[in-house]
């Protein structure tokens, strides 16, 4: 019961002591981040702070789930290759974008592509694990509802790639990813200890250790970025902990702020296209809105924190 908490200590301490050597191990390699000319002109100053911060969240959390996950753990070493595959793509994209010097990264079909193969892998496995699928969960109910095999499977795969790429687009501020991620896992632990799944569970909170540890340098001003490195591999995390606790129908509550910002990236494109210009918000995802409407970073972020502490603890209580 108590691997877990161990588990999250483990990894905040280690994402601390090792944060200061990380960053500067970054900036010799010129690892700076690129700031569009497009977003936001208060972020211009934030040029070459150094990015793929998101290996220290990473390997913060894969040593510590080794360490306190029953040893030879199956749905461990699922939840850490989904992780570290998530993390790779987002890797390689941040390399391409920081050292190649191409701003748009991967081609977005080549990224997409590469995150189905990885959310399909976990999908086929729990549609075909007695216990996970094709069941899910109902908030609210109590209930439990079978799911034809390919609606299981295509919902498995849509909270995996879908919750990589939403916390990929939250992660513009400095703490917002960091915090958001952080809190989802927390509540993902309940969730998997609930679940009696202790090994999700010491992941989960591995993950949120990881966070807080990397929230450390990544609070304003931020002196290391996760990058896609750490959004994507979160965002996976947080997308396979869902389906391997059967709580995809829950899943949007308890990452609503995820939810959000790629909601407002979805409806403003093609509003921006259709109309020829028009913009149903000043800027897209939506934390750069309140951004361009005169709010402080600092208190866009924590007021997202706090909404996402509700909603997950309303997405905790719609699965009492």
């Amino acid at each position: 019961m108590n691997a877990p908490i161990y588990a999250g200590l483990l990894s905040f301490f280690v994402a601390v002591l090792l944060g200061p050597s990380t960053i500067s191990f970054l900036r010799r390699l010129k690892f700076g981040q690129h700031i569009r000319s497009a977003g936001p002109k208060a972020h211009l100053g934030k040029a070459g702070t150094p990015t793929m911060g998101g290996v220290l969240i990473v390997f913060a959390a894969v040593v510590a789930t080794l360490v306190f996950a029953e040893p030879g753990s199956g749905t461990a070493l699922r939840l850490i290759l989904v992780t570290l595959a998530f993390a790779l793509i987002g890797l390689v994209d941040d390399f391409i974008i920081v050292v190649r010097k191409r701003s748009l990264g991967l081609r977005a079909r080549s990224k997409l592509a590469a995150q189905l193969v990885i959310a399909a892998w976990i999908a086929l496995y729990a549609l075909n694990t007695p216990g996970l699928g094709p069941e899910v969960i109902v908030p609210f109910t109590g209930d439990a509802w079978e799911l034809s095999p390919l609606l299981f499977f295509l919902l498995c795969v849509v909270a995996v790639a879908g919750t990589a790429n939403a916390a990929n687009f939250t992660d513009g501020l400095d703490g917002l990813a960091a915090g958001t991620s952080a809190i989802a896992c927390i509540i993902y632990t309940v969730i998997a200890l609930r679940a009696g799944q202790p090994d999700a569970a010491v992941f989960a909170a591995a993950v949120a250790g990881a966070c807080l540890g990397f929230a450390w340098f990544n609070a304003h001003p931020a002196q290391v970025f996760m990058g896609d490195t750490g959004a994507l591999a979160l965002g996976g995390a947080i997308g396979a902990l869902a389906v391997l606790t059967r709580t995809q129908l829950a899943l949007p509550i308890i990452v609503s702020i995820f939810l959000v910002e790629i909601l407002s990236v979805m409806i403003q494109v093609p509003y921006f296209r259709l109309t020829k210009g028009k913009r149903i918000f000043k800027m897209t995802p939506i934390h750069h809105h309140f951004e361009e409407s005169g709010w402080a970073e600092t208190k866009i972020v924590v007021r997202f924190w706090l909404l996402a502490a509700v909603s997950g603890v309303i997405g905790l209580l719609s699965l009492a």
